[in-house]
């Protein structure tokens, strides 16, 4: 007996053009509306955000019911519905990674029926995509029963993250996986940056955070001077063994190489002068990374914090083995791993997994250190998820990001809500 219904639905006002979805999960014997979900999810197509919706609206099952719950699908989407019901193959690969993360979720649960309905049966779903488009079309926040403005953890709400580290950039090699939406999490406000244009050629890139604009007098933006960031500048560790023999180097506790203390050398000389001014060095636990934190420690005087979260992903049997030996030993597990970020290599740790911990220590450093400048020495996976969540970025964005050894980037978080991306693989300072 089916007892619960999903209908989905997603937007784009443009085609691709700014998007967004909404879902509704009501109990099947009454109607009664036990959950809801929306989100504007930036520029994209409308099979895109009608495939968040589907999975937004899974998601909110399985926090409602748990596994083996039983569901009936309804969307007003043809495509949508007839590929999930395996009648329609998929041609746009753009939207296999999506396909992927939804079947995941419905290996979990007990789909009775996947049902094609007309949009005016479809008007709940429809309203909860639209009003997430408004509300991000005015800066604002949707959230059940009214838009707020954004609160400061937008963005940092959605789990999951992937990524091949010193064997290898996702960016390099082909890859699939799927995005994951949840209906509890809270919505994320849209972001913009908060820099004129103009400004940027006054300041070093990554600057210190928008205090740096402000002793420039200069009003920064949208936002008014009187408001300073928390700086998290994201410093990748230096060369190593394994990386240069681009192996999978997970927990493994390589060293630098030489020319790795020589690269963490220069991004110290770099951070020690204006316009750096860093309050707090945190690094990864791991042995190359609290390397380059010290080196940077050494130059700057500060202190160097572990925080455990900041660790690289576990790539179980596969750690010390290049990408070419996993595909020729493990190929069925590499293809699911590549596939799916909530399977784990053998003996290791999915990036879902590891996801939501990164998103963790992000959260309590920004808490902790409100107002400071934070240099976060860890590890590709864990500074691009932080990248991503604060881009609002969909998790394969993960697959298009590539991150240079020794590399800089900047988050800045604002008190009143958005996280802006201010710089991204920096590597001026090795040239």
């Amino acid at each position: 007996m089916t007892s619960y219904i999903v209908e989905a639905d997603g937007g784009s006002r443009g085609n691709p053009g700014p998007a967004g979805y909404g879902a509704v999960v009501k109990d099947a014997s009454d109607g009664q509306v036990l959950a809801e979900a929306a989100e504007a999810i930036g520029v994209a197509t409308n099979n895109v955000a009608e495939y968040r919706g589907l999975i937004a609206g899974l998601t909110a099952v399985l926090e409602l019911a748990g596994d083996g719950a039983s569901v009936a699908v309804r969307m007003d989407s043809k495509l949508v519905i007839e590929q999930m019901a395996g009648r329609w193959k998929i041609k746009n690969e753009g939207l296999r990674p999506l396909a992927l993360e939804a079947g995941a979720l419905v290996r979990r649960l007990r789909v009775s029926e996947w049902t094609w309905i007309p949009r005016e049966r479809n008007k709940h779903a429809d309203r909860l995509a639209n009003e997430a488009m408004d509300a991000a079309a005015k800066g604002l926040t949707w959230k059940a029963g009214g838009t707020t403005p954004p609160e400061p953890s937008s963005g940092w709400r959605e789990p999951g993250g992937a990524d091949l580290t010193d064997a290898g950039d996702p960016s390099d090699a082909s890859r699939k996986a799927g995005s994951r939406a949840r209906a509890s999490a809270p919505p994320v406000a849209r972001q913009t940056d908060l820099l004129d244009v103009s400004d940027i050629s006054e300041m070093s890139a990554p600057t210190a955070s928008i205090a740096t604009a402000q002793r420039l007098g200069k009003n920064a933006g949208w936002v008014s001077s009187t408001k300073v960031a928390t700086s998290l500048l994201l410093l990748r560790h230096g060369e190593t063994e394994m990386s240069l023999e681009r192996r999978f180097s997970g927990r493994g506790d390589a060293e630098l190489t030489p020319n790795g203390l020589a690269q963490a050398s220069a991004a110290a000389d770099r951070l020690s002068r204006e316009p750096y001014r860093l309050d707090v060095i945190v690094t990864s636990p791991l042995k190359r990374a609290r390397q380059t934190a010290e080196v940077v420690a050494q130059r700057t005087g500060r202190d160097v914090e572990v925080d455990e979260d900041l660790r690289e992903a576990d790539f179980g049997v596969w750690e010390g083995h290049t990408f070419t030996e996993v595909q020729r030993r493990w190929p069925a597990e590499l293809a699911a791993w590549l596939a799916d970020p909530t399977v784990a290599p053998p003996g290791g740790e999915s990036f879902a997994v590891a996801a939501l911990r990164v998103q963790a220590a992000g959260e309590r450093l920004v808490e902790r250190y409100e107002g400071k400048t934070v240099l976060a020495v860890s590890h590709v996976t864990p500074i691009k998820m932080l990248l991503r969540l604060a881009l609002m970025a969909p998790l394969e964005s993960l697959y298009r990001m590539h991150l240079d050894l020794a590399c800089l980037s900047l988050i800045d978080y604002y008190a009143d809500g958005p996280a802006v991306v201010k710089s991204f693989n920096d590597i001026s300072h090795l040239r």
